[in-house]
């Protein structure tokens, strides 16, 4: 129940902080900032839902290891995908990492009934926050955006969640 006060309250915060910068017409952030397997994650504020704590999840059987399975989001039945597992960078949770991570909804723009699992939320960013940015490679994932470099020296990977949406692998969930 504390971590649902806590979520509820990050996203008024979140909220707040968005309107606050639209009303001073300040720079807006562009984006969710997450931590996955020890990495830094970008996702699009526009592309990105609500976020939910981590909430009982049924398996499925005979899907991939990164497909979770099913969660009753707001009463809708939602398909919840292990970021980690499918980036490939996924560290071993305990019940408690699980019970400490959140679920980060896809916009209902991209039809898609999908949650990914993401360990840590850690805030806005927007594109003043950042050094200097580099384009994918080409071996890169569709869906990898730009990676951006912070003043400590951190590097965070944009996700397009769109191009993320639409990916084979991201939709061929069966083994």
């Amino acid at each position: 129940m504390a971590q649902r006060e806590a979520l509820k309250e990050l996203q008024t915060r979140l909220a707040a902080r968005l309107q606050e910068a639209k009303v001073q017409n300040q720079a807006v952030a562009s984006w969710l900032a997450v931590q996955v397997g020890g990495q830094h994650f970008l996702m699009p504020l526009a592309q990105s839902g609500e976020i939910f704590p981590w909430a009982g999840v049924q398996t499925v059987p005979y899907t991939q290891p990164w497909f979770l399975g099913v969660a009753n989001l707001r009463g809708t039945l939602t398909g919840v995908v292990d970021l980690g597992g499918l980036l490939g960078v996924a560290r071993p949770r305990s019940e408690q990492a699980l019970l400490e991570s959140s679920l980060l909804t896809l916009n209902a723009a991209l039809e898609v009934n999908a949650a990914l699992l993401v360990d840590r939320l850690v805030g806005l960013r927007g594109a003043q926050m950042f050094v200097a940015s580099e384009s994918p490679g080409k071996d890169a994932p569709a869906y990898f955006g730009s990676t951006y470099l912070d003043a400590h020296g951190e590097r965070w990977q944009e996700l397009n969640l769109q191009a993320l949406s639409q990916d084979s692998a991201f939709l061929g969930i069966g083994v």
